[in-house]
């Protein structure tokens, strides 16, 4: 297997630290969505919505969209459970997941695609005012996460899952996409520290 990674992005990185937690190394081969590599040719007939990151099984079957990619890895290699152990556990961890991605990541991302000057010529057209409006939404989430985390070590519950990889890369993406995330947040300070020193987050 190989997995059609970008270094910085997020979405890849998430394959990465989910990788990381299973104790799985692959093979990487980056896609320089800089210099545009994801809209050529050879990278559209790997994935056509030309986006990061693939997995490319050993039989040559292509996965794309995170989310389906981490599915695979934790069907195919279930310990240590990162999605879910049981019916309900696995309801549980699915509906944070969704609202990780939905409530953190996207308001976060669409702030640095329509603000940076580095996504001009990926994000086309760039729309300032839409830009603007998510940075209160993600800092709204962070608000309501630091109540949530009053009364539970992590974001699905009492173990960590791929709720707490889509949160804890939100806010590492806060950074170049210039939100300041809040000092008067201890719960979500706390949990912030914690999900940071796994080694995972290295990845």
């Amino acid at each position: 297997m190989k997995l059609y990674d970008s270094g910085r992005a997020p979405n890849p990185r998430r394959v990465r630290v989910f990788l990381a937690e299973k104790g799985i190394d692959l093979a990487l081969e980056q896609v320089d969505i800089g210099k545009l590599e994801q809209k050529s040719d050879a990278f559209t007939a790997i994935n056509p919505y030309q986006r990061v990151p693939v997995l490319e099984l050993d039989d040559g079957t292509l996965i794309s969209e995170t989310v389906a990619i981490c599915r695979y890895i934790e069907e195919t290699h279930p310990e240590p459970p990162l999605m879910g152990i049981n019916a309900i556990d696995k309801a549980m961890v699915e509906m944070w997941q969704r609202r990780m991605e939905l409530t953190l990541l996207l308001p976060v991302a669409f702030v640095f695609r329509h603000l940076h000057p580095a996504m001009k010529e990926m994000e086309v057209p760039q729309v300032a005012e839409w830009g603007e409006a998510n940075r209160p939404r993600a800092i709204e989430q962070m608000r309501f996460l630091d109540a949530e985390l009053a009364n539970r070590a992590y974001i699905a519950g009492e173990r960590f899952t791929i709720a707490d990889i889509t949160a804890m890369i939100a806010l590492d993406f806060c950074k170049p996409s210039r939100i300041e995330i809040p000092d008067d947040l201890p719960n979500l300070s706390r949990w912030y520290e914690a999900v940071k020193a796994r080694p995972s987050a290295q990845a």
